[in-house]
């Protein structure tokens, strides 16, 4: 738990600064606080979010936070898990019904307990009318039924990160736009002693975002338009196939990898490739800013690219959603609203968003001409990840049922089974089709 009088000590204006946050901005934050939900008095909050990737992100957030409390009077104490622990937490909190007030989730996690959360329509439609309007994959993963139960409050883009020297030494320009040539330059990079490497393990982000990509990429799926189980079929077993000479071709080790792994992996020089927001690359700036030995050729040195294109012949990504639920048992369910209202309003998100250098994506269209996407080329690809990402259910529905299969991990442990050995082909998918039967009957 942070001790938030610290924190307003410690967010000097030297730190401000660099966030572009000592601006108008700051000194505008009663006026978010604006034609929002009026808290109950003497409201106090807690909400759990994951830990912090980029520290400049924690540290707009937590300035957001502080302009929350003196606009309000409501206090705020905010509590951080690892990015997969986050889940279990929360999956306890709404069974036992005590602990945090707020969860800010990952991907479909309201729709594990839908009917524990705090009915946020009002709000939803108020600040889409307000701020552009929704990115349809935001109105899916906040609406179950017609009722909002969650606030999609960003997302994280999770695409290819790359050293250019490593795939230009490999013969190829950039990173190719199919399927077929990046397995090639996957092979290159490890032939020449520059491998990529992409987790296995039970990875919450990194690892589901890849092995979806490829199932969807080869046109497999788990489950169809009426959340039928159609896991086994030719289209996965390609995909497969595909994902078994990707770990060939990848540095040794992934199977264990979880989210935090390969970017220690990269930022070491021990891979070259691998998929990410935009993390790798704030770090590597962050490091080279402190002048660590390499950190800034490394900088200079690393790119982001797409996601290739299979054989479905369409983008397939899957980027991270962070939905923002209130538990009902909370004693202040309007203090939880007012705090979503005030940090999604311009005063508070621009700042934010900024601050997390790309690393977080806007779900509400009025903030992608934020000046975060241009300032920075290499950041420009993470813009659009609302857009571009396909749901949870993918062909099926967003609900319990799909927040399940992602939470089990049953895309990526099939792709893990088979690709270590572990399992046959027809193994793996069995396996899988066996897990997915459980939850869609």
């Amino acid at each position: 738990m942070f001790d938030l009088t610290r924190r307003r000590l410690l967010l000097t204006g030297a730190g401000l600064g660099a966030l572009s946050l000592a601006s108008p901005f700051l000194g505008a934050h009663r006026a978010s606080a604006q034609a929002m939900t009026k808290p109950e008095d003497g409201a106090e909050i807690t909400l759990l979010r994951w830990k912090r990737f980029i520290q400049a992100e924690e540290d707009a957030f937590m300035a957001l936070v502080d302009n929350f409390m003196k606009a309000t009077g409501v206090k705020v104490s905010v509590q951080s898990e690892s990015l997969d622990d986050v889940q279990p937490k929360a999956s306890v909190a709404a069974n036992v019904g005590q602990g945090p007030d707020m969860v800010w989730g990952l991907y479909s996690l309201p729709h594990l307990f839908p009917d524990k959360l705090v009915d946020l329509t009002d709000i939803a439609e108020s600040l889409g009318a307000k701020y552009g309007g929704w990115v349809d994959s935001a109105v899916t993963y906040g609406k179950s039924g017609d009722k909002w139960i969650a606030i999609p409050i960003a997302y994280n883009g999770n695409y290819i990160n790359y050293r250019q020297s490593a795939v230009q030494k490999a013969g190829f320009q950039s990173v190719p736009e199919d399927t077929d040539g990046f397995l090639e330059l996957m092979k290159a990079l490890k032939a020449q002693g520059t491998p990529g490497g992409f987790a296995l393990g039970h990875a919450s982000g990194d690892g589901n975002a890849w092995t979806h990509w490829a199932l969807w990429a080869f046109g497999g799926s788990l489950v169809d338009e009426n959340d039928n189980v159609i896991i086994n079929s030719p289209e996965t077993r390609a995909a497969c196939e595909y994902v078994k000479q990707i770990y060939e071709a990848s540095v040794e080790g992934t199977a264990s990898w979880n989210d935090a792994f390969n970017n220690k992996a990269f930022l070491a020089s021990e891979v070259y490739l691998t998929n990410n927001g935009i993390s790798i690359y704030a770090a590597a700036n962050a490091e080279a800013a402190k002048g660590t030995a390499g950190m800034k050729e490394m900088a200079e040195d690393i790119n982001h690219a797409l996601w290739p294109i299979g054989p479905a012949g369409k983008p397939t990504e899957f980027h991270i959603a962070y939905p923002m639920m209130i538990f009902q048992y909370t004693k202040y369910p309007n203090a939880c609203k007012a705090f979503i209202e005030f940090m999604m309003s311009p005063e508070q998100y621009d700042p934010w968003l900024q601050g997390a250098v790309g690393y977080l994506t806007q779900p509400l269209n009025a903030y992608e001409n934020n000046p975060v996407w241009t300032s920075d080329p290499k950041r420009t690809v993470f813009r659009d990840a609302a857009k571009r990402t396909l749901t949870a259910g993918y062909r099926g529905s967003v609900g319990e049922k799909a927040a399940s299969a992602l939470a089990e991990f049953i895309v990526l442990d099939m792709f893990a089974n088979y690709a270590t050995g572990r399992e046959s082909l027809d193994g793996a998918i069995k396996q899988a089709e066996r897990q997915a039967k459980r939850i869609y009957r």
